[in-house]
């Protein structure tokens, strides 16, 4: 049996919160990655795929599955029997965690985007308080979500605390998370960046879209 093939990009949060969550349930990928800095994603042959062009992108047999969030959740529904707990099927936990992927698509990952994407691909040079600000606005309510408990949905990690930390971590130099307001979000993601397969799967590439960020925006300040 073939595995799973994931088009990807490990400047996308996105793609690393699927990847993180084949980590954690022990799924092996093959992973086909794409270079949105060239527009591999606006093909003829990509848009065949999907014609949203968007990254990521799951094929497994004849199945091709779009949104990060939807792929996190098919891939524990059939290959993550054992760890049912990252998508639960109870109706009310399920409920919780599908609210906390609509806030990271939502609110956390749209707001990173409308600071980020300017800048990157269209020589944008606003990089404003305003901006910023409205990033740093969801960390208040992931410190609502954390206050009694450990991760976004009780005290059991959850494909939803991989999808939002894939982003937090990605735009927190730019809008930095102050320790003392948000202690919780501090400590939720030192949490996570404790688990085995975190720093290779997300961190590394976190850093790595945070280093274009600040090189793109120098470089557009600059002309």
């Amino acid at each position: 049996m073939s595995k799973p093939a994931l088009y990807y990009a490990t400047l996308s949060p996105p793609s690393r919160a699927v990847m993180l969550t084949a980590k954690a349930i022990g799924l092996e990928l093959e992973l086909r990655p794409i270079n949105l800095l060239k527009g591999e994603h606006l093909t003829p042959e990509f848009l065949k795929l999907n014609p949203q062009h968007t990254i990521p992108t799951l094929i497994d047999g004849d199945a091709t599955i779009i949104d990060s969030h939807a792929i996190c959740a098919y891939l524990v529904e059939k290959y993550g029997k054992e760890h049912e707990s990252l998508y639960p099927k109870d109706l009310v936990k399920r409920a919780n965690v599908d609210a906390r992927l609509h806030l990271d698509s939502g609110h956390l990952f749209a707001r990173m985007r409308f600071l980020y994407e300017p800048v990157i691909f269209s020589g944008s040079t606003d990089c404003s308080v305003d901006k910023i600000a409205y990033v740093q606005k969801c960390y208040e309510i992931l410190e609502g979500f954390l206050k009694d408990q450990t991760y976004l949905c009780g005290n059991e990690l959850t494909i939803a605390d991989l999808c939002c930390v894939a982003t937090v971590t990605s735009v927190n130099d730019v809008a930095h998370i102050d320790e003392f307001k948000f202690p919780k979000v501090h400590a939720w993601l030192k949490k996570l960046s404790e688990l085995p397969y975190y720093k290779a799967t997300n961190e590394e590439g976190a850093e790595e879209l945070k280093a274009l960020f600040k090189a793109k925006l120098a470089e557009n300040r600059s002309k």
